[in-house]
């Protein structure tokens, strides 16, 4: 089966690291990735900044460069970085920014209609958000209003799970990423979002797992098999993450 790796993290001991409440992730370069994924069929993905890499660039252009085509960054910039900046980093491959509600490290989510209006203006960003879907109807007016929207990780939690449902409704897309660091059951959450919006859902593999309960394991593609089989989740697995980032 064909997998678009919609999250991943790239950690390479060339580039700066931030403690992020006390945590230093271990190293894990591209040659770590395709290693790890090399039983899968990975035809392109996206490296995502993490809260332990800060407003760092570096890092970021250097890995699309090593794993080339299909593959697109996922940053976090601070909302008075220059258009020149951005357009650059548009440039380089990358094709959305994020805001880490979750472990922080990025902009202030009190900036995330200023920042995500701004780049999809610009360089027709999305915006993407590592936020426990607890928290969202905080902020739901300002996300209905967005251009273009991802959540990660299923939003993590049982409790919200129906505002994310309503977010879906409205466009908002979702990952089906970090099985190990949600609790909720992952095929039950994959099926009524698939219901709601086929196109919605992007599975990744969260690799290296930083801080999760457990890793990613090979098994976490078939939950997506399994639950719609093997024609529906085709849109899940690689489809509809490489129309979102090809944009």
């Amino acid at each position: 089966m064909t997998v678009f790796d919609a999250h991943l993290h790239i950690i390479d001991q060339r580039f700066p690291l931030i403690p992020n409440e006390g945590y230093v992730p271990d190293y894990f370069a591209c040659d770590d990735y395709l290693q790890k994924t090399g039983p899968l069929n990975v035809m392109g993905g996206a490296v995502v900044s993490g809260s332990f890499q800060g407003f760092d660039q570096s890092y970021l252009i250097n890995a699309l460069k090593t794993l080339g085509e299909n593959f697109f960054g996922v940053t976090q910039l601070p909302s008075g970085t220059p258009d020149e900046e951005i357009m650059r980093l548009n440039d380089a491959g990358i094709r959305a920014v994020r805001f880490n509600v979750n472990r922080g490290g990025s902009e202030d989510i009190s900036r995330l209609d200023y920042v995500a209006k701004r780049v999809y203006d610009l360089c027709n960003w999305h915006t993407e958000l590592y936020i426990n879907s607890i928290h969202l109807p905080e902020i739901r007016p300002v996300i209905e209003n967005l251009p273009a929207v991802s959540i990660d990780h299923l939003g993590l939690s049982k409790e919200g799970f129906d505002t994310l449902l309503s977010l879906v409704d409205k466009g908002v897309k979702v990952k089906a990423t970090g099985f190990g660091r949600i609790d909720i059951d992952p095929g039950r959450a994959i099926k009524r979002i698939y219901s709601v919006n086929p196109d919605a859902l992007m599975f990744g593999t969260d690799l290296p797992s930083t801080r999760a309960d457990r890793p990613f394991r090979l098994s976490d593609v078939e939950i997506v098999i399994e639950v719609l089989g093997e024609e529906e989740a085709e849109k899940v697995l690689y489809k509809n993450a490489l129309n979102w980032y090809r944009k």
